[in-house]
C-alpha cells in the first residue's frame, strides 16, 4: 500500500502549489482583462500555468496521483518549451509569463516545483 500523498512534506507541496495557483491566476486575470493586446501569448501562456497549478493542487490535495503525475509532466513540459523559447525568440514574448525563462521572475520555483512533485508521487508510489 502507497503512502498518502497529502502527508508530511506532501502538504508543504500542496501549499506551495496553492500559493502559485493563486498568484498565476491573479496575475493572468489582470493581464488578460486589462492588456491582453500587448502580448496575448504570453498572457494566455499565464493562463493556462494557472490552470495547472489549480489542478495540481487539487489532485495532490485528494490524492489523485495519475492526474497530478500528469499535470506535473504538463507543467515540466511548459517550463522547459516556453522557457526555451522566450530566450530564443524573446520578440514573441515582449512580457514576461510564469514560466519565461525557465521562471526566473519567481526565483526558478516553476521549473524546480515540477520535478519535486515527480519526486514526490514516485515516493509515495513505492
Amino acid at each position: 500500500m502507497s503512502a498518502p500523498v497529502a502527508s508530511g512534506p506532501g502538504r508543504v507541496l500542496i501549499a506551495v502549489y496553492g500559493v502559485f495557483a493563486l498568484a498565476a491566476t491573479a496575475r493572468a486575470a489582470v493581464q488578460i482583462a486589462t492588456k491582453f493586446d500587448e502580448a496575448p501569448l504570453a498572457y494566455l501562456l499565464s493562463a493556462v500555468a494557472a490552470v495547472v497549478y489549480i489542478v495540481l493542487t487539487v489532485a495532490l490535495a485528494r490524492g489523485r496521483r495519475r492526474l497530478a503525475l500528469a499535470a506535473c509532466l504538463v507543467e515540466l513540459s511548459g517550463v522547459l518549451v516556453v522557457g526555451t523559447l522566450s530566450l530564443i525568440d524573446s520578440a514573441a514574448f515582449p512580457h514576461a509569463t510564469v514560466w519565461s525563462g525557465y521562471g526566473a521572475g519567481y526565483l526558478f520555483v516553476p521549473l524546480v516545483l515540477p520535478v519535486l512533485g515527480l519526486f514526490w508521487l514516485r515516493r509515495r508510489t513505492s
